[in-house]
């Protein structure tokens, strides 16, 4: 499942001495591909340039300060018809260094779907020994960032929203959800119809080619595990050495991917309110766990009533539990402390009180109820309903809705709410990947990821065969990429890194004491 907002993750020189030369460049396979002349795209000469492009562009000054160098890559818009119209991709390379040999490339993507291109020097990073070895390729997928980046207009970063608590307020979301859907019907009608995970692994396999590697190595989380699995079921045999970090399932992947998380969700709120009862001295929310969910459900029903106001905000019914499921992404003392903070002003605005957000917040509610980051949510969206269709009809979504209100209390309405994908203006232009491989990846997974759920990684566990999987038994999403306190993950997954050797089985990490 997609993280309704990717964990910030960012955090040289030439490459290692005695580095093999480059492989040469495969052809195209037939599997992915009904015309093999897509040699003028895997044969291109990169222009390698300095990734900052203004003087507010962060993310390019921290690939440049890391000794990052960018490139556009060029692709066509159609794989179908690649002698018509090309758009690019944005890459970013830190390439290897040190005196240890080069162990290839790697592609890193973060999930989301969103932007990845500022991965490399974080992730070079936490991989510990294994980091200066690679080659590190962070890539926007198409549709995101500095690839042909899609941009509606909307008044939110997220097509994410709840029904609210009546029929009135279901019939509010989806007029909203059309809304979401015509905005990206009259920007970029042409373009929709070749945004897909299909077409983004096939960009993978340009990269790999323009970057002149035979095979390349994946570092993937969520939403970046199911592109991991489509590109190893499209181009058998590029992999090498290949990471999912919580991983996506194809069955659950689409437009109702967060249908079947909301109990997930229920038992990692409920976990978190043991905690904060626990520091009732602290936060005072209460002094059992039920009191602490007693006290979500009465916000809850309070901005049902009224949007509730906290600054220069109104947060009503349908995003509040998006407030929440955003901050039940991990259990780390941080992140708990942060939902605490929260929850204390929601309070405030609940009983009428004056509420200031506190600054995360504050960030928060920007993402959700402004524009600033349209182009995050368009994006996102366009490869999600490019992937996959959805219901078309609103009554199918509000029985959805009622049927699941009662078991999930916070949750349940929103997992099931209708969303653009019901109104989108084209169709999949292809069948989902039957995702199945034979392919000896290391897969990492929590017991209680409220996003891609431990059965998800069951499920690709089961349909990548060869693979590993290490459980950790936590509430958390993505534990690796996202640097959660766990030693056993870590040195466990940089050890295959940089060795290339699977564990024997399957095994479990116990939590950090």
């Amino acid at each position: 499942m997609i993280n309704v907002r990717r964990a910030a993750v960012l955090v040289v020189g030439a490459a290692a001495a005695g580095a093999a030369a480059m492989s040469a460049v495969s052809a195209p396979s037939a599997t992915a591909h009904t015309k093999n002349d897509l040699s003028r795209f895997y044969q291109q000469r990169l222009g390698w340039k300095a990734c900052t492009q203004g003087p507010d562009d962060e993310v390019g000054k921290e690939l440049d300060k890391a000794g990052a160098r960018c490139a556009d890559v060029t692709v066509p818009l159609d794989y179908a018809d690649p002698g018509g119209r090309t758009i690019t991709v944005g890459i970013s390379r830190l390439k290897a260094s040190g005196d240890e040999p080069r162990l290839g490339m790697m592609l890193l993507n973060g999930g989301g779907p969103g932007a990845a291109i500022d991965l490399p020097p974080y992730m070079r990073e936490l991989m510990g020994k294994a980091g200066p070895r690679y080659d590190l390729v962070g890539m926007d997928p198409r549709a995101l960032g500095r690839s042909a980046g899609i941009d509606c207009g909307w008044p939110s970063a997220t097509w994410i929203k709840g029904p609210g608590a009546t029929r009135a307020a279901f019939d509010a979301s989806v007029r909203y959800a059309k809304d979401l859907a015509d905005r990206c019907a009259r920007t970029d009608a042409s373009v929709l119809p070749h945004i897909s995970t299909r077409n983004i692994a096939r960009d993978m396999d340009v990269i790999r080619g323009a970057l002149g590697e035979r095979k390349m190595s994946y570092n993937g989380a969520s939403y970046g595990t199911y592109l991991g699995s489509v590109y190893a079921t499209m181009f058998p045999g590029r992999l090498d050495r290949v990471l999912l970090d919580s991983s996506q399932d194809p069955y659950s992947w689409g437009p109702r991917l967060l249908a079947g998380t909301e109990n997930a969700n229920e038992k990692a709120l409920a976990d978190w309110a043991g905690w904060a009862a626990e520091r009732d001295d602290e936060y005072g929310l209460g002094k059992t766990r039920d009191e602490v969910v007693g006290l979500v459900h009465r916000i809850l029903a309070a901005s049902a009533r009224a949007p509730l106001a906290i600054g220069q905000y109104k947060l009503d019914a349908s995003m509040l539990p998006v407030v929440l499921v955003d901050n039940l992404g991990t259990d780390d003392e941080p992140a708990r402390a942060g939902l605490a903070e929260s929850v204390r002003v929601l309070r405030d605005a609940a009983a009428g009180r004056p509420a200031k957000p506190t600054p995360d917040l504050d960030d928060e509610l920007a993402y959700l109820l402004t524009g600033t980051d349209s182009r995050e949510g368009s994006g996102q969206a366009a490869i999600i309903c490019g992937d996959v269709a959805a219901p078309r009809d609103p009554a199918f979504y509000w029985r959805d809705v009622q049927a699941h209100r009662g078991g999930a209390p916070v949750f349940g309405a929103l997992a099931h709410n209708i969303g653009p994908c019901a109104f989108w203006p084209t169709r999949p232009a292809e069948a989902p990947t039957k995702v199945g491989a034979d392919l000896p990846a290391l897969m990492v997974a929590a017991t209680g990821d409220t996003r891609t759920t431990y059965e998800r990684n069951e499920t690709v566990h089961r349909l990548m065969r060869g693979s590993r999987m290490i459980t950790l038994d936590a509430n958390v999403h993505a534990p690796y990429q996202r640097g959660y306190p766990n030693t056993c993950v870590r040195e466990r997954v940089n050890d295959y890194l940089l060795t290339g050797r699977l564990p024997a089985r399957d095994l479990t990490c116990p939590p950090d004491k």
